[in-house]
């Protein structure tokens, strides 16, 4: 059995990733799980403990981390965020593509521990754009929406560390974008073990 891919999605808060993810998942690629992040954050409406985040307080967080329980993580607008190791690790080594669907700091880290991960930024299309869908959240004061803003134009200028960007102004079409991602890298050849010893002349 071969491994499965390591995707990392990421991008500025309001680009849509997380809406890209659940486009993505709802053409039901049997090897396609994404990875559920654990977060000190309180949950927003809807949102379902061990299905949007796993949801801890502070100190357990903090716990995990020095137990080096997770792949990554990070502190995002006063909370933070992290990838459980050993969940991810499982799911590889059984053959599924997993997705992490993670913040632009805790992509850097997975990146400098794991070189052979996918890297998709998803890009807004225009700042504009990005300002509107923030805005129309009607969950952040207008104090978050220029942090929010700041950070975002800080972190465009890292998409030079991915492999790909998709930008969403579309989000089936931006989901289709990251499927056809994902059947490329399953194409290249540094992931086949091939013994030419096999394709022998008559």
């Amino acid at each position: 059995m071969s491994k499965g891919l390591l995707i990392i999605i990421s991008g500025p808060s309001g680009a849509g990733k997380g809406t890209v993810c659940k486009g993505l998942m709802s053409m039901q690629l049997p090897e396609l799980e994404v990875s559920v992040s654990a977060t000190t954050r309180k949950p927003r409406t809807g949102e379902v403990e061990g299905i949007s985040y796993f949801f801890k307080e502070k100190e357990e967080f903090e716990q995990m981390i020095s137990r080096n329980e997770f792949i990554e993580y990070a502190q995002v607008y006063d909370n933070f965020y992290g990838t459980p190791r050993s969940h991810v690790q499982e799911k590889l080594n059984n053959g599924k593509d997993v997705i992490l669907e993670i913040d632009i700091q805790g992509a850097m880290q997975v990146k400098k521990n794991n070189p052979e991960g996918v890297f998709v930024f998803i890009m807004p299309p225009s700042f504009e754009e990005l300002k509107n869908r923030i805005t129309s959240r009607g969950t952040e004061t207008q104090a978050d929406i220029i942090k929010r803003l700041h950070e975002a134009y800080n972190e465009v200028r890292l998409s030079r560390n991915y492999d790909y960007i998709v930008v969403n102004d579309d989000v089936n079409l931006a989901a289709e974008k990251v499927k056809s991602i994902i059947t490329a890298e399953k194409c290249k050849l540094k992931r086949f073990k091939i013994d030419y010893n096999s394709y022998k002349e008559e």
